[in-house]
C-alpha cells in the first residue's frame, strides 16, 4: 500500500490559504490572488491531509483552455505531481490547451514537452519579479501523449 496516497479533488474556499502558500513558495509561478482562483476551474493535490499542489485553468473559447497556474510546494516537488495534476486536467477534455511558463523554468519547460506541449510563440517580458520571457505552449488533443510515452517523442511540425 502506498504509504503517501495522493487525492486530486476540486478546490475550495477552505484551501485558498494553503494555496497563497504554495505560490509564495513558488516564485517561478504566476501570483495572482488565491481566491480568484475559484472563480476558474481549480483543482489540488493532497497528501497527508495537506494541500500540496494546485492547478487553475479556464476556457478561452468553446474548444479552447489555458492552464492559468500550476505550483507544488517545494518538499513535494520530483514525485510526479505535477505531471498527475496535469494529466487529470488533460484528461477533462478533448481541446486544443495553451499556457505561458518562464523561460528560465527549466523544469516546468521539460514537464510540458514531456507531456505533449509544443512551443508555439514568445512574449518577452511577460513576467515580473524577476523579469522573464514567457514560451507560449500548446498541445492539441489529438496529438496528446501519456506522460510516460511522451518523453521523447514529437509532434508533427517539430
Amino acid at each position: 500500500m502506498d504509504p503517501d496516497p495522493l487525492v486530486i479533488r476540486k478546490g475550495t474556499a477552505g484551501d485558498s490559504a494553503a494555496i497563497a502558500r504554495i505560490q509564495a513558495a513558488s516564485p517561478e509561478s504566476a501570483h495572482w490572488n488565491p481566491e480568484s482562483y475559484l472563480g476558474y476551474d481549480c483543482l489540488v493535490a493532497i497528501a497527508q491531509s495537506e494541500v500540496v499542489a494546485f492547478l487553475v485553468s479556464r476556457e478561452l473559447l468553446p474548444g479552447e483552455r489555458e492552464i492559468l497556474n500550476l505550483a507544488v510546494i517545494p518538499s513535494y516537488r520530483r514525485r510526479g505531481i505535477a505531471s498527475r495534476l496535469l494529466k487529470e486536467e488533460l484528461d477533462r477534455s478533448s481541446e486544443t490547451w495553451f499556457l505561458e511558463v518562464r523561460e528560465s523554468n527549466l523544469a516546468a519547460l521539460n514537464l510540458y514537452k514531456q507531456m505533449g506541449f509544443t512551443p508555439v510563440g514568445r512574449r518577452e517580458q511577460y513576467y515580473q519579479d524577476p523579469s522573464d520571457a514567457a514560451i507560449v505552449m500548446r498541445i492539441v488533443s489529438c496529438y496528446r501523449h501519456d506522460a510516460q510515452s511522451a518523453v521523447g517523442d514529437r509532434l508533427p511540425g517539430e
